[in-house]
């Protein structure tokens, strides 16, 4: 367990070093590039070359062995507004129960390849994965997708259910399919969007959607490498990128096929969550509420063959970060499950 960091799990869990440092940085100072190359991850970062679309591409990972003999590889997807890094603690645990851990930076996100000229799809995405577990002699693997990451989880579950051995959705986005309900909007329209951010309008939406209203100082630490981006050279690079990867969410569902999982399926539900993309642009008519997760996660459950779903009241679209020990009761019982 040499490359876990010593950590008192009575204490606040969900406080990384970046969260523990986020008081003494001056935000207005920060300033990365496209692939984070002076934003520090808690683990050891390594790179896997991907070739794809005529470009030679590099895929950011950390590999975390299994700590116990014969304990099979988790491997954590991050949400659209997140990286690896934010899973250190879900992954100190891990190791601490024996698994291990694989954390990739999916290409257009983290420290991975930033492409513009790409055409960003879930497929994609996970047939990446599925060659960088392949690379890491991995036969089989946990799946654990949180917000965007469920999509992509469920995708390369659908993709993989032989490397698959269960997957867990952990506050996933794509439980609806937004285009019944929201007008298409062009990747112009994202892409205006994201060049408008500002630290503090990230902070804003961070704080009203995702922690109701709260705000703290490990909060506001996963907020530092946009606010640097935003801030950085590259931030025409990244809004572009961001906004490929906006189209994603809205034209690629996959509740369609939520019938067809031939793996066990859990879901871990905060049902305070109303993460609900395209919101602000509902089709003339439309009235009804997306982002309802007190109603999702029982509707998913409903879709998939024999799931198990596991609700946390008045936890929102975080659980692993906003309340760490109540996630982790309920995400023992999900990897333990069959």
């Amino acid at each position: 367990m040499s490359s876990i960091k010593v950590i008192c799990f009575s204490a606040l869990l969900a406080l990384t070093n970046n969260a523990l440092a986020s008081s003494e940085v001056n935000t207005e100072s920060l300033s990365y590039d496209a692939l984070l190359s002076s934003y520090q991850y808690d683990f050891k970062v390594n790179y896997f070359s991907v070739e794809s679309q005529k470009q030679s591409l590099k895929m950011a990972y950390i590999y975390l062995k299994p700590t116990k003999e014969n304990m099979p590889t988790v491997t954590l997807m991050h949400g659209k507004n997140f990286n690896a890094d934010y899973w250190t603690t879900t992954a100190q645990y891990l190791q601490s129960l024996g698994f291990g851990v694989l954390m990739p930076d999916q290409i257009g996100f983290g420290k991975s390849s930033k492409p513009t000229n790409y055409q960003y799809s879930f497929a994609a995405l996970a047939h990446h994965t599925h060659a960088l577990i392949d690379s890491l002699n991995l036969k089989e693997t946990i799946v654990v997708g949180h917000s965007m990451g469920g999509m992509l989880a469920s995708r390369f579950a659908l993709m993989y259910p032989s490397t698959t051995t269960k997957l867990i959705l952990l506050n996933p986005i794509g439980l609806e399919n937004y285009l019944q309900y929201v007008d298409y909007k062009d990747t112009n329209f994202f892409y205006k969007n994201e060049l408008a951010k500002t630290p503090e309008g990230v902070q804003r939406y961070q704080q009203k959607n995702y922690y109701d209203g709260k705000w703290n100082a490990t909060y506001s630490a996963l907020t530092d490498f946009i606010t640097g981006q935003i801030q950085g050279p590259d931030k025409e690079q990244m809004a572009w990128v961001n906004a490929k990867t906006y189209d994603m969410i809205f034209t690629q569902p996959v509740i369609t096929e939520f019938k067809d999982f031939a793996v066990p399926v859990k879901l871990i539900i905060g049902t305070r969550d109303r993460t609900g993309p395209g919101r602000n642009w509902k089709k003339d008519g439309v009235d009804y509420e997306l982002g309802r997760y007190d109603k999702l996660g029982k509707n998913a459950a409903s879709l998939i063959p024999n799931a198990k779903l596991y609700e946390l009241d008045n936890l929102g679209h975080l659980p692993q970060i906003e309340d760490f020990e109540r996630f982790k009761t309920v995400f023992k019982q999900a990897l333990a499950a069959e």
